[in-house]
């Protein structure tokens, strides 16, 4: 008796909805081209039929038996096409094994092009004949839209691919692969383990289907395609599908899972070029638990990139956007404007020391993250963690120097603030460049091209801002309306034109805090959404 099988693959159904319209007798040659009922709704995602073949090669005039399978439906419409165009005619005609719930349909002007249902009653197996034509083009796809009700369809289900004995295979330069594990994702990541892996191969607008297994992070070795049966795949707008079955188990092959017991997926998509598969472009799609595969289809969710990885890019926004940013703007701009004593201190002091110190703790959390998740050093992630260790050993240097800070008039105190001031500005510039560099890395990837134009977003919001209160504290000295640090403290009061100039301070101040947290705001939710 042979094993159940199972269906794995990813499937995004486009359409158009078109007027409503209603056919329980199987008259729907308007829908004959596209596919598509005209029932004003949308389709469903995850197919629950397929479709299989007697044989999967052919020559002209040979007949080949097509089964349509599945729970229950009332409906359907059954093609066959050109698998370098989908999108054209029907190809061939059918012969039909069951008249009293199947009938022909002249499509595009070719008598019994397709198949449709003759009533609404339920049915769960369609049998039918497809007759090559004399010609026929290499390999053929069947497709079938399928209705369970008036609300619940699909469209275009991507059927087996056949093809005449001389075809030559396809090869394709994108690629989704489909990975399954039995280790939890994070040791996944961090050691080395054999998986099985499928791939769903697209050169220009025909998808291969092949099975292939890696062993740690070497690339794919390619197997024979004998162990998988209807093999099917679809193109639509940009959006590549592709399906397959193959027996629970394989005693006799190697490198392949047993699929009796659950597994996480991975699927990922990267580049291939001349037979060689290239490493993903982002972090795979990773189920959040062990799956069965042999269950029926659901969504079961997944994730791009882990909790430590976002964890580590949401605290280095949090420290290199916003703490370290309004922390230097006060010391630079706000010494006269906060020159009261706090605690022993002036508050503009505290409040820069307080942001600087958490810019170098959240640095220092962040910075742990990912030797945790990677285990170690990772060297796939080009110069992004060289920068980041340049980075916190600056954030730590920084609050370490500034507690040797001499007095104000001491003769040192000039070389102490311009090596504070180089090692603080070379710091915040290494910082901003390795955060873009951080976002395109595979674990964390952020969407683009926002992501660029959002990080360049805020740099000039912020130079903006430091040359905005560059110039009004150059107008002020010019106009001899700038205190120093000496008459600041003899003066009981300052003069009008004083309290103007540290009135529009606050006010570039409090309209900064608002640009910057808008910045923050859109970076948190990206990483969140991932």
């Amino acid at each position: 008796m042979a094993v159940p099988g199972f269906t794995l693959g990813a499937f995004i159904l486009l359409l158009h909805v078109s007027s409503v319209a209603n056919y329980p007798n199987g008259k729907i040659t308007n829908s004959c081209h596209r596919m598509i009922p005209e029932h004003g709704h949308s389709p469903q995602s995850d197919p629950v039929h397929h479709i299989s073949v007697s044989q999967m090669t052919f020559r002209p005039g040979d007949q080949i038996k097509v089964t349509l399978s599945g729970l229950p439906f009332k409906g359907f419409l059954l093609e066959a096409r050109d698998t370098e165009d989908l999108s054209g005619s029907p190809i061939g005609s059918f012969t039909l094994i069951d008249s009293q719930v199947s009938q022909l349909l002249t499509c595009e002007d070719i008598q019994g092009s397709a198949v449709s249902h003759t009533n609404p009653s339920k049915k769960t197996e369609i049998k039918v004949y497809w007759n090559a034509p004399s010609s026929a083009p290499n390999h053929i796809q069947f497709l079938v839209t399928v209705v369970e009700k008036y609300k619940i369809y699909w469209v275009k289900i991507p059927g087996p691919i056949i093809s005449q004995p001389n075809a030559l295979p396809f090869t394709t330069p994108e690629t989704t692969i489909a990975h399954l594990s039995t280790l939890p994702p994070v040791s996944h990541l961090t050691k080395s383990g054999d998986d099985d892996a499928y791939l769903c191969i697209r050169e220009e607008q025909t998808v291969y289907i092949q099975p292939s297994h890696l062993m740690g992070r070497s690339h794919p070795v390619m197997d024979s395609r004998d162990t998988l049966e209807d093999m099917a795949w679809r193109l639509e707008d940009g959006v590549m599908q592709c399906s397959f079955r193959r027996n629970i188990t394989l005693p006799a092959v190697k490198n392949r899972f047993d699929l009796n017991t659950s597994y996480y997926i991975f699927v990922a998509d990267g580049a291939a070029d001349d037979g060689r598969i290239y490493k993903h472009s982002q972090q795979p799609l990773i189920t959040y638990e062990k799956h069965d595969v042999t269950d029926s289809p659901k969504n079961i969710g997944g994730f791009h990139s882990l909790l430590l990885l976002k964890a580590h890019g949401a605290l280095m926004f949090v420290a290199w956007v916003t703490t370290v940013s309004i922390g230097v703007l006060i010391a630079r701009f706000f010494k006269p404007v906060w020159s009261k004593a706090f605690l022993g201190k002036a508050v503009w002091f505290q409040v820069h020391r307080m942001l600087m110190l958490t810019t170098s703790a959240l640095t220092c959390i962040a910075f742990v993250l990912p030797f945790i998740y990677r285990g170690g050093w990772s060297w796939y992630a080009g110069y992004h963690p060289y920068l980041g260790c340049i980075v916190v050993i600056l954030a730590v240097l920084q609050p370490l120097l500034a507690a040797f800070r001499p007095p104000l008039h001491d003769p040192r105190r000039q070389m102490f603030n311009w090596t504070h001031w180089s090692m603080g500005t070379a710091a915040r510039i290494i910082a901003v460049a390795a955060m873009f560099l951080g976002m395109d890395l595979p674990g964390l990837n952020l969407p683009g091209p926002w992501k660029t134009y959002a990080m360049i977003g805020f740099v000039a919001w912020h130079v903006g801002t430091e040359i905005v209160l560059e110039i009004h504290a150059y107008r002020l000295s010019r106009n001899g309306e700038i205190l120093d640090d000496a008459r600041i403290q003899i003066l009981q009061s300052f003069t009008v034109a004083e309290a103007e100039g540290h009135a529009f301070k606050k006010a570039v101040l409090a309209i900064y805090i608002c640009g910057n947290v808008i910045f923050l705001i859109i970076f948190l939710s990206a990483i969140n959404h991932l």
